[in-house]
């Protein structure tokens, strides 16, 4: 089993120093949340809350993922790092895919790129991409971003996109592993005929096992069974050994552990000593008995 360490928007000064210290303890991954703004008036309602609530984003800090992982991995040599998940139908495929080879090179391949669709249409109109259509936007952009990694020239012909060859320099070495992030039936199928994996956010691990069976099947339907996936979770099992045994039985490579409960809102009162206290103690507790 590998482990991630999700930080949940603490303060952005402390986040070398976390990531120095997850390295050290034996976490194999840092992963990173995704936030472009928060709308002064909005009518999308939160699907990962139980009343739809965006409060808990008010005030938040939210450093870009890309910016924060170069800015850590200066400072680490093995700690991977991974997005959970980035908004991509928001952004332009080229961008992104310039943004994200030049981020595997300089962390020596340290990178795994989540991504998912934002559930705020407001999160469009301020980036100027269209609400509609996003699904099969976010599938071509996908393909665009893959085609753009490989270092090769590029083009593409699509519903919404259309790219003459271009290749771009320097690229990884490795390719970029892609997971979908997502609970709805949508994003299941998207993991399993373009992802590399998937991440399940929140959830008991027999809601994981349901979604898990229902990617299995998605995958034989589309002749990819054969081919390399990894399931990351975030979720309730996380917490006991017996826990993560459980998750590990099922399949999951990686679990993902936060100490604070970002959704529940509320102002975040914990030091600097503190998290990396919560860190030690998990490595302790958790870890070293995983690992034996």
């Amino acid at each position: 089993m590998r482990f991630a360490y999700h930080s949940s928007m603490c303060n952005p000064a402390w986040h070398r120093e976390l990531a120095k210290t997850a390295e050290a303890c034996g976490f194999d991954t840092f992963t990173l949340p995704d936030s472009i703004c928060y709308p002064q008036h909005a009518d999308s309602k939160y699907p990962y809350n139980a009343d739809g609530s965006r409060e808990f984003l008010d005030g938040v800090p939210f450093i870009d993922p890309f910016a924060l992982t170069a800015w850590m991995g200066a400072v680490t040599t093995k700690l991977k790092f991974s997005t959970s998940v980035v908004k991509l139908p928001i952004r332009d495929p080229v961008l992104v895919a310039k943004t994200l080879t030049s981020i595997a090179v300089l962390t020596d391949n340290r990178f795994m790129f989540g991504v998912g669709v934002s559930p705020w249409k407001e999160d469009f109109d301020a980036c100027s991409q269209p609400w509609e259509g996003r699904g099969r936007r976010m599938d071509e952009m996908i393909h665009i971003i893959r085609g753009l990694c490989s270092g090769d020239y590029f083009g593409y012909e699509g519903e919404f996109y259309q790219l003459a060859p271009i290749k771009l320099c320097p690229v990884p070495t490795q390719p970029v592993p892609i997971l979908i992030g997502g609970h709805a039936e949508p994003a299941l199928r998207r993991a399993a005929q373009l992802g590399d994996g998937f991440i399940s956010a929140g959830g008991t691990p027999d809601d994981l096992a349901a979604m898990m069976a229902r990617i299995a099947v998605y995958r034989e339907q589309a002749g990819r069974s054969h081919l390399p996936f990894e399931v990351h979770s975030m979720g309730v099992a996380s917490y006991t050994v017996d826990g993560v045994k459980r998750l590990e039985e099922m399949g999951v490579v990686e679990t993902v552990v936060a100490f604070r409960n970002a959704y529940a809102g509320g102002e975040d009162t914990r030091t600097l000593e503190q998290m990396i206290g919560e860190i030690h103690q998990y490595a302790d507790t958790i870890i070293a008995k995983v690992r034996g």
